[in-house]
């Protein structure tokens, strides 16, 4: 099969074929050039025996280990809970509830328990500090930690029961804001594993299994991401679908207040998300440059005002071929976000005065120190090495990632056309290094 002949085959899974064979000098130089990367960045691939053998050894007795704690958590079984994830996601690690009452919305994310299989003082804790992340390659995964764990016992799969870290946000009915928020270790069951087609399909399907619940958790989530636009939160992907807004602002909300907890309440150091603002002139000259596209403007009522609302208008108004550009250009003077120890200067893209990430433990050293931390109260000694490092090696995934998927378009291959599976068509997730 010649180079063309690849491309073909994958970009033909559109219609509706399965996964397809790389002819095998492609399949060996992509091999080759992610050997490369993973050398060039530092990247590790394989796990050492040693955490390999403590992984499997954790989920020894599993089953066991779970129902004895339900002497010292809050048993959530019998409460309505759902993940939702992309089609080809490995692992599951946070799944939600909703209800509403006359006076308040209480919204629930539930966590999975990593910290409860991964402690400072063990070999897997050690290696998520020299990993950091999940890398995430076109068709390749590196994880954070070995797969034995990250996909069975910290997998919210459905109908089995599992340990999370629930935080649980009652939310004024009128304003949306907190008005009180727990968080506490839990058992939770969920009902089902959805992904974002599914659920769009589940907003439509007023006969559909969960329809009601996911119907409450998008109009609670829509409402949050009108206000959070309102309140200068600047949107990038303005148009998202249904089920992303769900679980992006759900996210967003349980690690905003997870945050707030540690630092207005508690007044510890964590893994705080801080990110700077570009400086004015850098602000002008976004601004400039996406003025001069062909047809975009930005609203004269918005051009004086918040830079972030200007570009949230732009973004709105503009054709969907500008859509790109318009990222770019803003991108271009976006500093990124980093890790510090501490929230001060707060998180500007998200306009929120604290911010830190809480909700993925399965792929990021930040949220599992984060869980640490909640839990016990007991902070790294180390923490401001840990921030720089995981900052560090999130920009070092992020560039590998950028150039294997260079390299894959001059092997003539489409890199959205991949999933972890195969080579085929699967839902898209843009992500955004500023969050």
């Amino acid at each position: 099969m010649s180079e063309s002949d690849d491309a073909q085959a994958a970009a033909g899974t559109a219609e509706g074929q399965g996964p397809v064979l790389l002819s095998e000098p492609l399949d060996e130089r992509l091999a080759e050039k992610r050997d490369e990367l993973f050398e060039e960045f530092e990247l590790r691939d394989e796990f050492p025996p040693a955490v390999m053998r403590e992984a499997e050894r954790r989920i020894e007795n599993v089953e066991q280990e779970i129902q004895d704690e339900l002497d010292k958590r809050q048993d959530l079984r019998d409460m309505t809970a759902w993940t939702t994830d992309p089609a080809d996601a490995q692992d599951f690690d946070d799944a939600i509830s909703v209800e509403e009452h006359p006076d308040e919305y209480v919204l629930y994310v539930h966590i999975a328990d990593v910290s409860h299989y991964v402690h400072p003082d063990s070999l897997m804790w050690e290696e998520a500090v020299e990993r950091c992340n999940t890398v995430y390659l076109p068709g390749y995964t590196t994880h954070m930690l070995p797969p034995a764990l990250a996909e069975t016992v910290c997998s919210l799969v459905p109908n089995e029961d599992r340990l999370a870290h629930t935080v649980e946000m009652h939310l004024d009915r009128e304003n949306l804001s907190f008005e009180n928020i727990e968080i506490y270790k839990s058992v939770i069951n969920s009902d089902e594993r959805l992904t974002y087609t599914q659920c769009e399909h589940r907003l439509d399907d007023e006969d559909a299994p969960l329809h009601e619940e996911n119907k409450l958790a998008f109009d609670l989530a829509d409402r949050m991401h009108e206000q959070r636009k309102a309140d200068g939160s600047l949107v990038l992907n303005p148009r998202r679908d249904r089920a992303h807004t769900l679980i992006e602002e759900s996210m967003l909300k349980a690690n905003k207040a997870v945050t707030h907890t540690l630092m207005w309440d508690r007044g510890v150091e964590a893994m705080y998300r801080v990110h700077p603002q570009p400086t004015p002139d850098q602000w002008n000259e976004a601004l400039k440059e996406i003025q001069d596209l062909d047809g975009v403007s930005i609203p004269g009522e918005a051009f004086g005002d918040d830079p972030r609302k200007a570009v949230n208008a732009a973004l709105e108004e503009s054709p969907g071929r500008s859509l790109d550009k318009i990222q770019r250009a803003v991108l271009k003077v976006m500093p990124r976000a980093k890790y510090m120890n501490d929230p001060f200067g707060g998180h500007h893209a998200l306009n929120f005065d604290i911010y830190g990430h809480f909700t993925s433990p399965i792929r990021r050293l930040s949220d599992l120190i984060n869980h640490w931390i909640v839990h016990t109260n007991d902070v790294p000694e180390d923490l401001l090495e840990l921030c720089d490092r995981a900052s560090d090696k999130q920009k070092d995934g992020e560039t590998a990632e950028r150039l294997y998927k260079q390299f894959m378009q001059e092997q003539g291959l489409d890199p959205h056309a991949v999933n972890n599976r195969g080579y085929e068509v699967v839902e898209a997730e843009e992500a955004d290094h500023v969050v």
